[in-house]
C-alpha cells in the first residue's frame, strides 16, 4: 500500500479504526479474535492504528497494545484523550486539565504496552480547559519523549489555530465521507493553509455506503447508530438514493460501494487518510482495496452530478452530542 503524509507523519494511505471492536457497534469483539484481524491488517500493509482511552472503556487499547506489540517499531499508534471514566449514571464527562491530561497519558502507554505515544488526540474541545493549557501539555509530552505528535478531534477551526500556535498540530479526526460532507466548508480549507493532515472518521458513514444497511435495518443494544437521527427508519429510506448512486458508479468499475466511497475521500487530497474499521477479514481486504481504486475525471463528475441531487436527511449525532463538535 502507497503511504501519505498526514503533516510530517509519514503512514499508510488507510489505517484501521479499531473503536468497533471493542465499543459502540454492539458487543466486544473477543480479544482473540481482534488481535487477530488488527495483525492481519498489518500483514497487508496497514500501518496506521488507531484507538482512544473511551472506547470500551479502555479495553481498546488493551487490544490495540497486545496486538501491536510485537510489530511496535514497525506501526503508528493513534490514541486519545479527553474523557473521564463512565460516571455511575453512564455519563461521559470532558476533562482535559493539564494533570488530567498527563494521569491519562501514562494510562494510556500502559495500556498500549509501549513508552511513546505516536499521535495523541485530544478527543473532544473542553470548554473548561482552555486549548493554550491543552497545547501546552501536549507540547511538554513531546520534549519529554512520551508523545510524538499532537492532534485534535472534532475540533473547530479557530480551536485548531489557536492551539497550532503553542504545539504544530498533525492531524485533525473528524469525520467526513459521501455521507458527511461539512468539514468541506471550513475545515479542509483551514487544514490545507496550516500543513494539517486530515484522518476521516466513519468514511463509510457508520456502514451505510456499504449498501447492506437500508430503512428494514434493526440496531441492537449497544450500538451507537440506534440514536443516531440518520439511522432512523424514515431517514434511512430517504437516503438510500446516495447509495444507489454509489452501486451505479460501483457496478461500472468492477468494484463495490465501499471501495468508490474510500477512494472518494482519498482523491480529495493527498493528505487525507481515512481509517475504516470493521470486525471482518473480507471487509478488511475489501476496504484495503479501495486504495488502489483509481477515479477517473468521469468517475468524478458522475459522483458529484449523483450528490448535487439528494439531499441528504437527518442529523449525524443527537443533539446532546452535537452539542460538542465543532468548538
Amino acid at each position: 500500500m502507497q503511504t501519505r503524509k498526514i503533516g510530517t507523519l509519514e503512514v499508510s494511505a488507510l489505517g484501521l479504526g479499531c473503536m468497533g471492536l471493542s465499543h459502540g457497534y454492539g458487543a466486544a469483539t473477543d480479544t482473540k479474535d481482534a488481535v487477530a484481524l488488527i495483525r492481519a491488517a498489518h500483514d497487508r500493509d496497514v500501518t496506521f492504528f488507531d484507538t482512544a482511552q473511551v472506547y470500551g472503556p479502555f479495553i481498546n487499547e488493551d487490544v490495540v497494545g497486545e496486538a501491536l506489540q510485537p510489530i511496535r517499531d514497525e506501526v503508528i499508534i493513534a490514541t486519545k484523550f479527553g474523557f473521564e471514566p463512565p460516571s455511575a449514571d453512564g455519563g461521559q464527562h470532558l476533562n482535559s486539565r493539564p494533570d488530567y491530561v498527563r494521569q491519562s497519558v501514562e494510562a494510556s502507554l500502559k495500556r498500549l504496552r509501549t513508552d511513546v505515544i505516536d499521535l495523541l488526540y485530544q478527543h473532544r474541545v473542553d470548554p473548561n480547559a482552555p486549548i493554550e493549557d491543552v497545547a501546552g501539555t501536549v507540547r511538554d509530552l513531546i520534549a519529554e519523549g512520551k508523545v510524538k505528535h499532537f492532534g485534535l478531534s472534532e475540533a473547530g477551526s479557530q480551536t485548531i489555530r489557536k492551539a497550532h500556535a503553542i504545539q504544530p498540530v498533525t492531524a485533525l479526526q473528524s469525520e467526513y465521507s459521501l455521507f458527511w460532507r461539512e468539514p468541506e466548508k471550513e475545515i479542509i480549507p483551514t487544514l490545507e493553509e496550516l500543513g494539517i493532515g486530515f484522518v476521516p472518521f466513519s468514511p463509510l458513514g457508520k456502514g451505510f455506503l456499504t449498501g447492506k444497511i437500508d430503512e428494514t435495518a434493526t440496531f441492537g443494544p449497544g450500538d451507537f447508530r440506534s440514536i443516531v437521527p440518520r439511522f432512523q427508519t424514515e431517514n434511512l429510506k430517504a437516503n438510500k438514493a446516495l447509495v444507489a448512486a454509489l452501486t451505479q458508479i460501483a457496478e461500472a468499475k468492477g468494484v463495490t460501494p465501499a471501495q468508490i466511497a474510500l477512494a472518494w475521500l482519498l482523491a480529495q487530497k493527498p493528505w487525507i487518510v481515512p481509517i475504516p474499521g470493521t470486525t471482518k477479514l473480507h471487509r478488511l481486504e475489501e476496504n484495503i482495496g479501495a486504495a488502489t481504486v483509481e477515479l477517473s475525471a468521469q468517475d468524478a463528475t458522475d459522483i458529484a452530478t449523483a450528490l448535487a441531487k439528494i439531499d441528504i436527511v437527518g442529523d449525524r449525532y443527537p443533539a446532546h452530542l452535537q452539542a460538542r463538535v465543532g468548538k
